[in-house]
C-alpha cells in the first residue's frame, strides 16, 4: 500500500480553547474561528520551500481537503488511485471543455492519513473504502475534498463522492461507518461540501441534480436523526452548492444556515425553517460565518448579475429576501442595503469559491480573479474598493489572518502577506512554486500547509 513518506461547536467549543501564545486546536474547516487566528508572535510572516519550514512530507493521491489538527495529531485525507489521473489546472473552465468535468475508469482508495505534529512522521494510515468512483468531477475537484472534523475525541470522515460517513477514534479504529445518499451533481462538478458537528450531531448538506436535503446524524452511532428536503428556487436542477453548513450559536438560539443555490436558508436544531433569503448566485460555494453578532453569507458566481454579500443579524424569521435574482446588474438598487434583519447587503461583492474574513472591523473579499475589498464588518460601508493581488494569479483556498496581517494563498502556490486594516499594502509573497487550493490549519505557532501533492508545517526558525 501506499504511505506518506516524510521528506525531512458548544460542545467543541468547550473542548478548544485559544492560550495566550495562539490557537490551541484547528478541529474543522477554517478553524475554530473562520479564519481569525490568535496572535502569536511565532507565527511566521515569510516562508519558501525550505525556510521557515520544519518539515514537509509527501502526500499520495489527490485531495483538496484541509488539514485539521488536535493535539499531536495532524489529520489528512486523500483518494488514491490505482491508475493515472489528469492533473489539475489553474484558472477557470468555461464552456467548451465540458465544463473541465472528467471520469475516472481507475480504481480508487480513500485514505485518511495521522501525521506526528512534532516531526512529521506518519502515526498511521486507513483505508475506507475502495473502488472506482461512481461519477466524474471537476478536474479541478478530487473524489476526497471535504474537510474533516473533530471533537477531540474522534475524526468524522465525509467523502461525498462515493457516499461514506464515518468515525474514528485517535488512534485511527473504525468506530462506525453509515451510508449517506450520493447523486451527481450539476455539471458533473462533484461534491466538496464538509460536514458540520455541533454536540452529538453532525451536519450533511447534499445539493446536487437530482434534490436536495439537510441531514443530521448522531455522532455516537452514525444513524440518520432527521432530514430536511430543500426545494431550491427554480426547482432540483438549480440545486448546485458546494458549501459547507454553519451552526451559528447566538445570543437568542443556535440555529444551522446554509448557503444553496439562488437560495439561503436557516433551521433550528430540529431542521425547521426559521427564516430563508431568495437571492444568491446559482453555484454557491463559500461557507457562512458569523461575527459581530452577524452570519455572513456570500456566492459569486462569475457572470451572474447577482452574486450577493449578506450579513443577518440574530432573530430572523420568515422570508427575508432583499434582492431578486433576475435582470441585469444595473437593475438592482442599492449598491448597499439593509433592512431590519439584514444589516447590510451589497448585490455584486460575493467571491466565487473563496469565503470572506472578518478580522477586526473589517471585512475582506478575496474574488477569484485575484483582486481584495475592504468594507466595515459592521455597517458595510465600502473601505477600500478592487486591489489587485498580481496579475495571473487566481485563488480558491479562503484568507486567513494573525498579527495585523491579511494571508491569501493563490492556486499557483504563492501566500500574499497584505496589511490589515484600511489602508491595502502588499507585504511580501511566499512561494512554494505548486499548485494549492485548501485552506490551510494554523495551529500552536505553525501554519499547516497543502499543496497538490505535499504538506508542510511552517513555524519561524525550527519551532516545535
Amino acid at each position: 500500500m501506499n504511505r506518506v513518506l516524510p521528506c525531512v461547536t458548544s460542545g467543541l467549543l468547550a473542548l478548544m480553547g485559544a492560550s495566550a501564545l495562539g490557537q490551541d486546536q484547528w478541529p474543522q474547516f477554517r478553524g475554530p474561528h473562520a479564519g481569525d487566528v490568535v496572535d502569536d508572535p511565532a507565527l511566521p510572516d515569510t516562508w519558501s520551500e525550505t525556510e521557515n519550514v520544519v518539515w514537509k512530507i509527501d502526500v499520495p493521491g489527490q485531495s483538496w481537503s484541509s488539514p485539521v489538527v488536535w493535539g499531536d495529531h495532524v489529520f489528512v485525507t486523500s483518494a488514491v488511485s490505482s491508475g493515472d489521473e489528469p492533473a489539475p489546472v489553474p484558472g477557470l473552465y468555461e464552456e467548451g471543455h465540458d465544463f473541465g468535468a472528467i471520469k475516472s475508469s481507475a480504481q480508487h482508495r480513500w485514505v485518511v492519513y495521522d501525521v506526528d505534529f512534532a516531526t512529521g512522521k506518519l502515526n498511521w494510515e486507513r483505508e475506507l473504502h475502495r473502488a472506482t468512483p461512481p461519477f466524474s468531477k471537476h478536474i479541478k475537484n478530487t473524489y476526497a475534498t471535504e474537510t474533516p472534523v473533530t471533537d477531540g475525541r474522534h475524526l468524522y470522515v465525509f467523502f461525498g463522492s462515493i457516499g461514506l460517513l464515518g468515525a474514528l477514534n485517535l488512534s485511527g479504529e473504525t468506530v462506525w461507518t453509515t451510508k449517506v445518499d450520493v447523486f451527481e451533481t450539476r455539471w458533473q462538478y462533484g461534491p466538496a461540501a464538509s460536514p458540520a458537528l455541533h454536540d452529538d450531531r453532525l451536519y450533511i448538506l447534499s445539493d446536487n441534480a437530482n434534490g436536495t436535503s439537510l441531514v443530521a446524524f448522531d455522532t455516537k452511532t452514525g444513524e440518520e436523526i432527521w432530514r430536511v428536503l430543500r426545494e431550491q428556487h427554480g426547482g432540483a436542477n438549480w440545486s448546485r452548492s458546494w458549501s459547507t453548513p454553519f451552526v451559528w450559536e447566538n445570543e437568542l438560539r443556535t440555529e444551522i444556515v446554509t448557503a444553496g443555490a439562488a437560495s439561503v436558508r436557516s433551521y433550528d436544531l430540529d431542521g425547521n425553517l426559521l427564516w430563508k433569503i431568495d437571492g444568491m448566485s446559482s453555484m454557491t460555494v463559500p461557507t457562512p460565518f458569523a461575527k459581530h453578532g452577524l452570519v455572513y453569507i456570500s456566492a459569486g458566481y462569475p457572470g451572474e448579475a447577482l452574486r450577493p454579500v449578506y450579513a443577518v443579524r440574530a432573530g430572523a424569521s420568515g422570508d427575508i429576501t432583499l434582492w431578486k435574482k433576475g435582470g441585469p446588474a444595473t437593475a438592482f438598487p442599492g449598491p448597499l442595503r439593509s433592512s431590519e434583519h439584514i444589516a447590510w447587503s451589497y448585490p455584486l461583492l460575493g467571491p466565487y469559491s473563496t469565503s470572506t474574513l472578518v478580522y477586526g472591523d473589517y471585512h475582506y473579499t478575496l474574488l477569484d480573479r485575484g483582486f481584495l475589498l475592504c468594507h466595515d464588518a459592521r455597517t458595510g460601508e465600502e473601505i477600500y474598493g478592487r486591489q489587485r493581488i498580481e496579475i495571473g494569479n487566481g485563488f480558491t483556498a479562503s484568507p486567513w489572518a494573525y498579527n495585523g496581517k491579511i494571508f491569501l494563498l493563490s492556486e499557483d502556490g504563492d501566500t500574499f502577506v497584505v496589511q490589515a486594516g484600511p489602508e491595502f499594502k502588499i507585504l511580501g509573497k511566499n512561494a512554494l512554486d505548486e499548485m494549492s487550493l485548501a485552506t490551510p490549519a494554523v495551529v500552536r505557532g505553525s501554519v499547516i500547509l497543502r499543496t497538490q501533492s505535499k504538506l508542510y508545517r511552517i513555524a519561524r526558525g525550527t519551532r516545535r
